[in-house]
């Protein structure tokens, strides 16, 4: 019986490694990777605080947008992410919907890992609304909450938060979705929509 006639049971000459990673395990977060969060930001700050300042995109150098803006402005940017409607209204981010059912069409396993806002009230509804709207109601079935992502497997998670701690050392590995607030960490591979084939090597 030759390799191509066993469906599970590698030959000996062959690499167990590549038979295991066939069909990989792909998390991808949802605000940053595929939800254009910062766009929608700066729209809806733009429209309600036209008289006030704003950091562009190219500029950020935090993670956490509040981070960005002065103490005074803190409250007035926690209400623009806050408001019932902000997360479901989120263009994707360009390439992102492609890109997933391009890997889908791979043969790959790919879930949203996404953490929900601590202030949950709308976004977790409306994370599941996006996604049906953008990828279709089946894929709502593959939405991962989680505050600890180290606690969940796959083989490789595209994040756009600089450093990933948790409670384990987790099985995945990190890759950078490509952002200026994690421009400083050189030492994990990273991507955006265009490249991602060729960092994934899928």
């Amino acid at each position: 019986m030759s390799c191509s006639d066993m469906e599970h049971a590698p030959c000996q000459n062959q690499n167990i490694y590549t038979v295991r990673r066939k069909r990989m395990i792909i998390l991808i977060d949802q605000d940053g990777p595929l939800a254009d969060f910062e766009g929608g930001f700066i729209d809806r700050w733009q429209a309600l605080f036209p008289k006030e300042p704003f950091i562009p995109f190219d500029q950020r150098k935090s993670f956490y947008i509040r981070d960005d803006y002065p103490s005074r402005l803190r409250e007035k940017v926690a209400s623009v992410y806050l408001v019932p409607g902000f997360c479901f209204n989120l263009k994707p981010v360009p390439g992102s919907i492609d890109a997933v059912k391009s890997i889908l069409e791979l043969g790959h396993d790919v879930r949203i890992c996404t953490s929900p806002l601590s202030r949950y009230e709308n976004c977790v509804l409306e994370k599941f609304q996006w996604v049906e709207k953008h990828l279709g109601y089946d894929f709502t079935k593959k939405i991962i909450f989680a505050k600890d992502k180290t606690l969940i497997r796959g083989h490789f998670l595209i994040d756009d938060r600089p450093n990933i701690e948790g409670v384990i050392d987790p099985e995945w590995e990190h890759i950078l979705f490509d952002c200026p607030y994690n421009w400083d960490v050189i030492n994990k591979r990273r991507l955006n929509w265009n490249n991602w084939q060729e960092v994934l090597n899928l």
